[in-house]
Order: C-alpha cells, then structure tokens, then sequence
C-alpha cells in the first residue's frame, strides 16, 4: 500500500461538492503519543497516522462559517457557529491520510443533530464562546446535550508571527484532506479541499481541558507539544465513499 504524501496542498480535487463552509480563528492544540494510545478509538480499516514513530492527539478550536448544501450558498445562522473537536490522524487501506474525530462539540443544535444523523459523526450540542483580544483569543465550551453532560474546554492561544515554510510536523498536523468515520455499519471517508493553510505560530497561554477526557483518552501530561493559529480557509467537502465494512 502507498500512503498519500503529505504536502501542504490538496492532493484530490473535490468533483461532486456535498457540503461549502468556511473555517476561521483555528487553534490547532496537539499533544504527541504512542500509536497504541488511540488505536482503540479509530474505525475498522484504519490505522494512526505517525510521523517518526508517534501520532497525535488535537484540540481545535474554530469558528464555522456558511455552511451550506453542495455548492451553497451558505445558511446565514444555522450554518455559522463555534465549535472545538478533538481529533486524531489516521490512513486507510487505500493510502488516504485524514482525520478521526472523537467528539465535535457545537453551539447550534440542529447542525448537531443532522451531522449525528446523517454520518454518525459525533456532535455535541454546548455553550460557548470565543473571545478575541490584542492578538490572545480566548475558546471555552460547556456541553449540554448528550453527555458526558457538563464536559467543558477553556483554553487561550497568542498568536505569533506568520510561518513562510511549515515544519513536516506542521503539515503532517494541519494537511488533511479527508475524514474517516464509521457509519451504517462501514466505516465511510470524506473527501474535502481547501487553499493552502495560512499558518502562524501561537502561544499556549492557558489549557483547561476536560473534552480529551471526556472522549476516553488517557490524561495527557504536560502542554501542548504542538500549537498553530490560522486565520482560516474556504473547505469544500465531497461525497463519501466506503473505506472498510
């Protein structure tokens, strides 16, 4: 099997658009470990992604713009709205490098229930919040619905200077052109596409966590060992196709 390289650019042009929105104000938060740490959570017919024998586990937090069916245009309230997910990096059997989500945590709730009815993504309905200031934003989210029901996040980033070149690490974390998820008895992955990343380096300045715990993962010791900022892209997502029954 030939894995997909990762570049900072998108590899497979979506031609059958299902889904437009745009991301903005991301906080890429991620912390190394063994690929047997997330093993367990990821979808029949994919492995962890790893580079130099380790994975990664992400917290990011983001503003979702316009969402809108095929080529939209977007839904001007319901698909505008904060959301913070944690995720980890996985490959399938065809080579496709892309993203597993363990929870996906939103303020709006009806994205929330069409996302978990339609591919069994695991959305959560919660307050929150983003706050930005002087070049620190600020993300915070409470869940409501379902639980586990109070699973709260607050964590602050200073943005830096902007990156000319990223690090292999910063691609590896931030190139992603697809995501896996098990859905209807098969695990099914989406293709999407966006420009490339406008990436800065950011500051860590505070991480009180509680939705790594809350998805199941071992308690994470130390900061970040990764922490980026974008402003934010246009992403268009495919259709999904089977990647393992």
């Amino acid at each position: 099997m030939r894995i997909e390289d990762v570049t900072p650019e998108t590899s497979r042009p979506v031609r059958r658009p299902w889904l437009v929105q745009r991301w903005e104000d991301l906080a890429f938060l991620h912390w190394a470990v063994p690929p047997e740490t997330v093993t367990p959570f990821l979808p029949r017919g994919t492995v962890p992604d790893t580079l130099d024998g380790l994975t990664y586990v992400g917290l990011i937090g983001f503003r979702m713009v316009g969402l809108g069916l095929l080529r939209g245009p977007g839904l001007p309230y319901l698909g505008t709205f904060l959301e913070t997910n944690v995720r980890l990096y996985s490959v399938d059997d065809r080579g496709r490098r892309a993203v597993v989500f363990l929870s996906l945590d939103a303020e709006r709730l009806v994205p929330v229930l069409t996302a978990q009815g339609l591919l069994r993504l695991p959305y959560k309905w919660s307050r929150m919040s983003l706050v930005k200031e002087s070049g620190i934003l600020r993300y915070a989210s409470r869940r409501r619905w379902p639980g586990p029901r109070g699973a709260a996040t607050a964590f602050s980033v200073r943005v830096g200077a902007a990156l000319g070149e990223p690090t292999p690490l910063e691609h590896f974390l931030t190139a992603r052109w697809g995501l896996h998820t098990r859905a209807w008895s098969r695990t099914v992955h989406l293709p999407n596409e966006h420009p490339r990343w406008p990436l800065h380096r950011a500051e860590a300045l505070e991480v009180n966590d509680g939705l790594l715990r809350a998805a199941g993962l071992p308690q994470l010791s130390g900061p970040p060992d990764s922490v980026l900022y974008s402003p934010g892209v246009p992403v268009t997502f495919g259709a999904p196709s089977v990647a393992a029954r």
